[in-house]
Order: structure tokens, then sequence, then C-alpha cells
């Protein structure tokens, strides 16, 4: 049994609403309401009225079964029995990460289903499965990024107890987890934390909402709040670590800066529990501050997300230079950011039309998460393309020798291991039909101005664009997708297998490239990485291979006579001293 409490500073009167009877509360002096026979029991359904209006879930609710609209069910989470007493997560440094979307990861759309997919990853090498937001969130389809009860595991994929299992069943198989988690903003629609307190402000603002009270009146509970969620998951569900979803939009001017007091509280969780925890942010600022110790300065993340990277590898496999690739269209931002952790590490950005970012001296590649493919950059394209859609089978082995050998940590999409060839676009499912009208309508007219034809945008609300998302596992048994699957796994079995990939030294990594005819070697202490992005073959000379074998190739017609590569059109060689 749980004594159950609210907090709601402005509040007059505060009333629960339990078992079909309703118990005024009462108010602390720290402006938290209690309950006399508010105890809840494993199960017991709940809610809350707030000066005469609700009832309203509970701003903490581990568990809406009914949706953002509906009635709190308690959860203890001590019923649950774990089998993962001695695990502990494999490091960053060792880490290939995939980065899944539970509702589209298979048929059947929840994290019990997810379980049956996961002696694939395991086949295929993966260390660690990162689950995009499964925060409750509207309706029963959605990205997870406009999620209002940040305590509750979504109840279409199967509420908390599938949740756990989940965990569970990927630790047996040496699998750990990390979670996508929100702090930056909450969706619109089932949003009832104001009518409770002062967790938002206008002071500032988001792309998506208002923006989230650190450092204002009463934030003091806010970031006890977020930060409590965040201990949650990782304590109560087993989660091994966290990506803080787009901390650039995170603003807080206090002198302790939220990230760096939630880093300090997972610190002290991880000495408690023994369990190697992590965090990873999300961030386009190209700021080390995130990933350097608090000791001097910074905000003691583990790792970021590397922009650059996607953007400088996708511009050159692709060629594409709109928008943000205008900064990446050659292959120099490709080479620059290889050695340098930032391509635009204080330089100066045609994009953004100022300097932008700030030097990474002294970081190394485990700081960085780099990927070919992620949510963002396949979604937010306006037909959801997977490189699968944009490259050919040769570029596609390139950008993932490239992401794989990298001195980075790698990261892999949903179905990019066998060149999937669903599309994943943007869905939701807002009941509220002007919320609904306003989303579509948005859409339209971003890709619009684009010179899309706004008619052939998918209706994010549209249970069709949800289906089309969906991945198909057949297709990994067929040809040329098999093939690429093939090539994923002996990729990552190398990267894996031989210790010359644990050095992430970057002052270690040398990159030469010829931008006319189109190849790229990258070189890292006892590993070189020769890669022909041109259609036509090249003969390349290659004296930093000198004394290497041939470990790897993407194709026939690779050959390697004395310091002379010769590399068929669009095509890699992988080359080492071999262990």
């Amino acid at each position: 049994m749980t004594l159950l409490k609210v907090w709601a500073p402005s509040a007059e009167k505060v009333v629960l609403e339990c078992a079909g009877s309703q118990t005024p509360m009462l108010r602390r002096e720290d402006d938290w309401w209690t309950a006399e026979s508010g105890a809840l029991a494993h199960g017991v359904d709940y809610a809350f009225h707030v000066d005469g209006e609700g009832p309203f879930p509970d701003p903490r609710s581990p568990w809406q079964p009914l949706g953002v609209h509906g009635p709190s069910r308690w959860v203890e989470h001590d019923t649950f029995e774990w089998s993962d007493a001695g695990w502990r997560a494999p490091p960053l440094s060792a880490a290939v990460i995939i980065e899944i979307h539970v509702g589209t990861f298979t048929a059947e759309g929840s994290f019990d289903a997810v379980i049956d997919r996961l002696d694939h990853l395991v086949k295929l090498g993966i260390t660690h499965l990162e689950l995009m937001p499964v925060q409750e969130f509207p309706g029963e389809q959605g990205w997870g990024y406009d999620g209002v009860d940040l305590f509750a595991p979504h109840h279409a994929y199967g509420g908390p107890d599938a949740l756990k299992r989940l965990v569970d069943a990927c630790h047996r198989r040496g699998l750990a987890v990390l979670l996508d988690v929100v702090y930056n903003h909450l969706g619109p629609d089932g949003n009832y934390l104001a009518r409770f307190g002062p967790y938002f402000t206008d002071a500032y603002s988001t792309p998506w909402g208002d923006a989230v009270n650190l450092d204002r009146a009463y934030s003091d509970e806010v970031r006890r709040f977020f930060i409590d969620n965040a201990l949650m998951w990782l304590r109560d569900y087993h989660i091994d670590g966290l990506r803080i979803d787009a901390v650039h939009a995170i603003v807080d001017t206090s002198a302790i800066h939220f990230l760096e007091a939630l880093s300090d509280e997972v610190r002290r969780l991880e000495a408690g529990t023994g369990r190697p925890l992590v965090l990873i942010a999300e961030s386009d600022l190209n700021d080390p501050r995130l990933v350097r110790p608090v000791e001097v300065g910074g905000y003691g993340l583990d790792a970021q997300w590397n922009e650059d990277f996607h953007h400088a590898l996708h511009a050159a496999l692709t060629g594409e230079a709109d928008g943000y690739y205008a900064d990446f269209g050659q292959l120099e931002p490709l080479a620059r950011v290889l050695m340098r952790g930032f391509a635009y590490g204080g330089i100066y950005s045609r994009y953004r039309r100022r300097t932008h970012g700030r030097p990474a001296n002294g970081l190394t590649g485990r700081r960085f998460v780099g990927c070919l493919q992620n949510h963002d950059q396949i979604g937010n394209r306006a037909t959801g393309e997977r490189s699968s859609h944009l490259l050919s089978p040769g570029l596609l082995k390139v950008g993932a020798a490239l992401v794989l050998t990298s001195p980075f940590v790698p990261m892999l999409f949903q179905g990019e291991e066998w060149g999937a060839r669903s599309p994943f676009l943007y869905f939701t499912d807002h009941h509220d039909p002007e919320l609904a009208a306003a989303v579509r309508e948005g859409r339209r007219e971003e890709f619009a101005a684009f010179g899309w034809d706004p008619e052939s945008i998918p209706d994010p609300q549209s249970r069709e664009t949800y289906e089309r998302s969906r991945l198909d596992w057949d297709e990994c048994l067929q040809g040329p997708h098999a093939e690429i699957l093939d090539w994923h796994r002996a990729l990552i079995g190398l990267r894996r297998s031989d210790p010359a990939f644990a050095d992430d030294r970057l002052q270690e990594v040398n990159v030469r490239f010829d931008e006319q005819r189109r190849w790229l070697i990258l070189v890292r202490p006892e590993v070189t990485i020769a890669c022909n992005l041109h259609p036509e073959p090249q003969s390349v000379e290659c004296p930093e291979a000198r004394g290497q074998q041939l470990l790897l190739r993407s194709g026939p017609g690779i050959d390697w006579q004395g310091d002379t590569l010769v590399l068929p059109g669009e095509s890699v060689a992988v080359l080492g001293v071999g262990r």
C-alpha cells in the first residue's frame, strides 16, 4: 500500500477520487496534498479533482490503461519478478545500437512482440536496443514525442509489466536497453499538468509547445519531477540508459543546469545499484560541454548524437544539398567530422549564416553516436524515404561500412540492416478534431514550401500511414535484402572481434579523399577503410595499408596489390592487420 500525494501549489481544493468515492486531500506546508485514506494497492484506479474541475490523471501516473484522458492506475513496481540480478550492460565504447519504434517494429506493435525478434538482433551483433519514446501519448499510434503521462508506459504497447518483460528478456540475451525521453516539452492532447502547478513557462518557447519551467518560480519541484522520472525508468524498469531528446530546447539559466543535476543523480543511482548507466543527448549545438565531466565545467553526460556525421555521410552518398545539407555537399566535411568529432566546431556555417559549434578538443569517439539513418532523418522527409530508397546497394554498403568502422558509437535504425523498403512516416492519433486538422495542415504547408504537392503528403492521422511504416520481416530473407543483412552482420562481427576498433582516439584518425574522383580513405590505427563513391572503378594508392590484409570487401572485383587498391564502382574494402 502506498500513501498517495500530489503537488498542486496554486490549488484551493484537491479531491482524490478512488473506488467510487471522493476524499478531500490535506495541504502540507510544502504545497503537496495528501489524503488520510489515500493508500493505494496495486491495480487500483484513481484520479484527482482540482478546484472543482476534473477528474484528471495523476501527473506522476504509473499507468493509463484507458489513455491520456482516463483515470490513473496504481502500480507497485516490486510485484514484478525480475531474472536479471547479475546483469551489467556493456560499455558504450563497445556498443552497437539499434533504434526501434515499438509500434511499427512488428505486426502486433507491442512490447511482448518485440521479444520475439530479439534473437534476430543478437545474431546481427547488436548490444543496445534503443526504444523511441514509450511514455503515454494520445491515441493508439504515434512517434511518442508528444507524450503527456511521462511515468506511464503506453497502453497500446502493453503497459508497465509488458515493458518490464521486454527489458528482462533483453538482459537474458545480453542486450542493454536505452529509452528515449522527452524533457523539453509535452504534447498538447491530454496534458493536464498546468491544472496542478506551474510546470511550464512563457518566458521561453519551443517549436513543439510551451517550454518546461526549469528556472523560474516553483521550478525546484518541476526539476524534481523530471529527474524522478529519469530515475524511475532506470531503477524500476531496469533501463540501462536514456537518450534525452533535443537538449538544445531545454532552456535553463540556473547556476546548476538541469542536465548537470540529472547527471549527478544518475551517477548516485549508478553507485547505489552497481549497474552502469548512460545518458545520451540529442543536440544540434555541437557543444562538447554536454559530454565533458562536471569537474571541468561540463554536464557529465556520456555521449551525444553526432548530427554532423549523419549529415556529412548522407550528403556525400546522396548528393543532396538542400536545407542543412548545404553545409555538407562535399567529402571534406565528412573527413573533418571523422577526424575532429564535429564538422562544424567553431567555423562558419553557410546554412546558419554564422559560426557554429565549438571544437571537440580532447574528446574521444565514444562520446559521439554516429548513424546513417534515424527516426528523424527518415520520418521528417515528406514521404519517409529510407537510405534504401535513395541509394544503390553498393552505396548502401559504403554507408554501412563508414558507420560501423568509424571511431564513433554506431547506431542503426530498425530495418536498416537489410535495406528495408517500407518507409518510416510521420503519424499521429489526435482525437481533438482541431488539433488533428492543425497537424495535418501544418505538415502539408511545411513541404509545400519545398515544392511538394500537398495532396501527395501522407496524412499523419491516417491509419494507413501508420501501417505503411511497419517493417516487413519477410524481406530480410529475400535476395538483395539478405545480402545487405549479411554485410551488416560481417561489419558488426569485425568491429566487435577486432581490438583495433576499440581505439577511438580521434587524433589518431586520418582521412584522405579526392573530391573529383569521389574516393575516400579512412585511416585508423591498424585499420584502413577504402571507399569508392563513384560509379566507375578506381585505382587508389594506399600506402597507409602496407602490411595489412583485406578483411572485408563489399563485392567482387576488389583487388589489393602492393600499395594499390582496385575498387569497382560504389564499393568499399576494409583492411587491417587481422587478429
